[in-house]
């Protein structure tokens, strides 16, 4: 810990460590607590570190698993609301990383949990935040620092095992995994899912380029005063800015909340891109783009549904219920 904190608190000397509750999920995560030796530091940090070897076999087939460590050892610096990265590394031989990151309580800010929608100012906040992230790289050549990030991409050798995952997660919710929210009825079917989810990853791939959070759920963001937080960078990438803006909103709101403000709220979103210096897509051009990206975060969701062990089965559902009613009213 003395030489994580090294870089952003010289002089500090940890003399004492106290690992809080270790959660579980894709990856392993605890707060930690520091005593000092000498000089000053932080009370307490987040610490992340890499998941069970399923989760990190899944990360490494997506290209994930080194991204937010190489990220936050980069330098860059985002222009938007996020934990401010102490240390980061990789071991590619042990499958293992390890970031050590800002604790954001320490500035009352407060977690947000997925199982819970955000309000419509949180989320018109959080679209403000990567607005200005996809500005600052709309459509121009990556830093060198950041050249290790990737565009969306699905291998076609993939399609049977998303299909397959796919097809349980319905069987799944058919039988009465869910017990409220969104149960498939005969016609949804993982071939059509698949096609679709597929689809829009592809289109991902098109259009002006730039960075993405690529995984802005509401359990992956955190609230301060007018502001939205955004942590777990794991999935970021490269790609039309399309794909955050339809993931935030869709998996943020409650359904009537997002029926009534989706125009309005991607309206502020392309306006703060503006202020940006990006002339973005026309209000048609970015509605017809925010309407197709419901199908891939559905895909998203029932796919780590399936998987278990990658998020708590009551997170899975509640996200996967906002994501269905976004696929079914906006298709």
């Amino acid at each position: 810990m003395t030489s994580a904190l090294a870089g952003r608190f010289p002089g500090a000397v940890v003399g004492d460590v106290e690992i809080g509750d270790v959660a579980a999920g894709t990856n392993r995560r605890a707060r930690v607590r520091l005593g000092y030796r000498s000089g000053r530091g932080p009370e307490s940090v987040f610490v992340k570190r890499e998941g069970r070897l399923f989760n990190r076999l899944a990360l490494s087939a997506l290209g994930a698993l080194e991204a937010e460590a190489h990220l936050f050892a980069s330098g860059v610096r985002l222009p938007l609301e996020y934990p401010a990265p102490y240390a980061a590394a990789v071991d590619r031989r042990r499958l293992s990383t390890v970031v050590v990151m800002e604790d954001v309580t320490l500035r009352s800010a407060q977690p947000n949990v997925a199982t819970a929608p955000l309000t419509v100012r949180q989320v018109h906040d959080g679209l403000r935040g990567l607005a200005r992230l996809h500005a600052a790289f709309w459509d121009r050549p990556l830093p060198a620092s950041l050249h290790f990030l990737r565009p969306w991409t699905l291998g076609r050798a993939w399609a049977p095992v998303s299909c397959a995952s796919l097809a349980w997660a319905l069987h799944r919710l058919r039988a009465g995994g869910s017990g409220r929210g969104f149960t498939p009825d005969a016609d949804t079917n993982a071939a059509t899912l698949e096609r679709r989810f597929r689809r829009w990853a592809a289109t991902a791939a098109t259009g002006p380029q730039t960075v993405l959070h690529g995984d802005p759920h509401p359990g992956n963001t955190y609230a301060l005063p007018g502001e939205t937080g955004f942590y777990d960078w794991q999935l970021v990438r490269t790609g039309n800015w399309s794909h955050d803006v339809g993931y935030f909103l869709a998996s943020s709101l409650d359904v009537a909340d997002r029926r009534a403000h989706e125009r309005e709220l991607l309206a502020g979103y392309l306006e703060e891109l503006g202020k940006g210096g990006v002339v973005g897509p026309d209000a048609a051009e970015a509605w017809h783009l925010y309407r197709q990206t419901p199908a891939y975060g559905l895909g998203a969701w029932l796919h780590t549904f399936s998987g278990r062990g990658f998020q708590p089965v009551e997170v899975c559902l509640a996200t996967i219920d906002r994501f269905a009613a976004a696929y079914v009213d906006l298709l």
